[in-house]
């Protein structure tokens, strides 16, 4: 083996050692017809150059992704890094093999890349948040598409009557989301666009949101969709 492949064995190991056993992770599955899910389990552990142990998601939650967790299915690991505020390790891998003792596990291929992401850069993760909406005195519900700590994606049923413009302020109401109750988030809206059902809210976070936002944008990463 060169000097390359051992430094690079190493630090591929050393950003997945970040992840603690029993940290909470989320898995990103896209099945061939391209339908996505995102499903919360719990990172057990690796051994370098050969495999990646997470625990089976709750078959419940699961519904027909189970039939997807098979030899050669790609996914996407992501989970936060205790002890390293805003920091995500992600990697992408395919499924090696699942195994029912001592417990059930899905084996991943280990990663050829291992990332280390910090959530104050432009990292945008996909979610399903409902919220409510305070717009001109008037409130709507509506759902948070994706998220980062900048800024997030609205979408709200019916809102074909809102007539607004950018830079109108906005305030989002987390009401609960992952035991996070009543966040109360801030924003200017920058673009508005029209949808089959609604509209789509681009939104601009405000800096005295930035507290709540990093908090929710934290439980965003593992949330499932």
């Amino acid at each position: 083996m060169s000097a390359k492949e051992v430094n690079t064995t190493n630090r591929l190991s050393n950003h997945l050692a970040l992840l603690l056993p029993g940290t909470t992770v989320s898995l990103d599955i896209v099945t061939p017809a391209g339908q996505r899910g995102k499903f919360r389990t719990c990172f057990i552990g690796y051994f370098p150059k050969k495999y990646v142990l997470v625990q089976f998601p709750d078959s419940n939650r699961l519904g027909s992704f189970t039939n997807f967790i098979s030899q050669g299915t790609s996914i996407t690991v992501r989970g936060l890094i205790e002890g390293h505020e805003g920091s995500v390790v992600a990697f992408a891998s395919t499924v090696k093999q699942t195994v029912q003792i001592p417990s059930r596990m899905i084996v991943l291929e280990f990663p050829k890349r291992v990332t280390l992401q910090s959530l104050r850069s432009s990292l945008r993760i996909d979610v399903n948040i409902p919220v409510k909406l305070k717009i001109d005195n008037e409130y709507w519900k509506g759902s948070i598409s994706n998220i980062s700590v900048h800024g997030c994606q609205i979408t709200i049923n019916n809102g074909e009557s809102l007539a607004l413009t950018s830079d109108k302020k906005i305030n989002i109401i987390v009401e609960d989301f992952l035991g996070l109750q009543n966040i109360n988030l801030s924003g200017d809206v920058c673009n508005l666009k029209a949808q089959i059902a609604g509209v789509s809210l681009g939104v601009k976070f405000l800096e005295q949101s930035k507290e709540n936002v990093t908090k929710l944008v934290q439980y965003a990463v593992v949330a499932e969709i």
